[in-house]
């Protein structure tokens, strides 16, 4: 190419390929002058944004939406979390259970101390609402889970004890000292004494828990089997809500955990039970109120109608009527009338006389969805 060609000439040298080359860098080159002629580019896009235009969130705004705002952890969750988790029912819609749960908190503390000699401290750490299957998959292994069943409710509750809180009983029963923690051997399954000595325990823990329902409903949890693999523990479908309390048991400097999962299901034939607010309550029902309305009723006076006959006119006729006209009735003598309380069928009975007046003896009581012609 010499000197003497113009930027056309070149242009028009060049090939397909080496055009759409210069029209890409143009573009490039383009989109950079324009950043940098643009000072303000944020400026730009709250104007925008302003006039209706779109706008993307920050990463605070998306974590707030979602319900995965970690300053509102500990409070009620919102946004997307917050409807998935809608279904979920929470455990202070049953106030009882609190009650329930700390009447056996003083029992167990009590009957943990008869059993190991020991100064026990029971207390009461959580009571919450979870999904069987997210809490199944939560358990820390090795531990030991047990199956019982509410005999009168006729379903199945489960009861963890976790593998510290079994070394410490196993420890404490066969006379370990105190202030020596238990020694845990890890990889291994429990021992048929082992499992002897926490099913002890457990049975205490039960026949608490039965205490701790009686001032509601009388219930009597019996153990119906022990396992180490939670996947033979399943007592309920994986997506049902569970309330479960987490109990911490300390002897000494030993010490462990027992859950208690009861599932809704369980509950519900004492549901109202546990709906109130305090023990005895009658959801808002006054029995003096009750029985001065009943006295009151009684004295209320009723207007009963008797029907002497019936019959049906056409209303071509009704308008010839004149002074006069005679209507006459089917009812004969001996039929028996019917006594009415406005439009509402109360009485039969035959009709009669006595003291000069027409009188009805009642018969009869109909029935308020009664179809009787008669």
């Amino acid at each position: 190419m010499s000197d003497t060609e113009t930027p056309t000439e070149e242009l028009e040298s060049m090939t397909e390929e080496e055009k759409a080359m210069m029209a890409e860098w143009e573009a490039m080159s383009g989109d950079g002058e324009g950043e940098s002629v643009d000072a303000t580019p944020e400026f730009d896009a709250m104007m925008e944004d302003e006039e209706g235009g779109t706008r993307i969130l920050n990463q605070e705004e998306i974590d707030s939406l979602l319900g995965f705002d970690d300053e509102g952890a500990t409070g009620e969750m919102s946004g997307v979390m917050a409807l998935i988790n809608s279904a979920m029912v929470n455990y202070e819609r049953l106030p009882m259970l609190d009650i329930v749960f700390d009447r056996l908190v003083r029992l167990m503390s009590t009957s943990l101390r008869n059993l190991t000699s020991d100064n026990v401290e029971v207390s009461l750490d959580q009571v919450s609402t979870v999904r069987f299957g997210d809490y199944m998959n939560s358990i820390p292994l090795p531990a030991m889970l047990t199956v019982f069943k509410a005999e009168e409710w006729d379903n199945h509750g489960l009861l963890v004890t976790d593998s510290a809180l079994i070394y410490s009983i196993v420890d404490v029963l066969l006379g370990g000292r105190k202030g020596t923690p238990a020694i845990r051997v890890e990889g291994r399954p429990y021992t048929t004494i082992e499992t002897k000595l926490v099913e002890k325990m457990v049975q205490v823990t039960m026949s608490d828990l039965s205490s701790a329902f009686d001032p509601l409903s009388p219930v009597s949890f019996s153990l119906e089997r022990m396992e180490t693999n939670p996947r033979f523990a399943t007592i309920t479908q994986s997506g049902n809500a569970c309330v479960l309390a987490r109990l911490r048991v300390d002897m000494g400097d030993r010490g462990g955990r027992i859950e208690i999962l009861i599932p809704y299901a369980t509950l519900e034939p004492i549901r109202e039970l546990l709906l109130q607010m305090f023990m005895g309550e009658k959801f808002g029902r006054d029995s003096i109120w009750e029985n001065h309305l009943t006295n009151e009723l009684y004295k209320t006076e009723v207007h009963l109608q008797a029907v002497l006959g019936e019959v049906t006119i056409p209303l071509s006729k009704i308008l010839n009527w004149k002074p006069g006209t005679r209507i006459i009735f089917p009812t004969r003598p001996d039929d028996w009338l019917e006594l009415r309380c406005g439009d509402v069928p109360m009485f039969r009975g035959p009709v009669g006389q006595k003291q000069e007046h027409i009188a009805v003896r009642i018969e009869r009581y109909i029935e308020p969805n009664e179809d009787d012609d008669g």
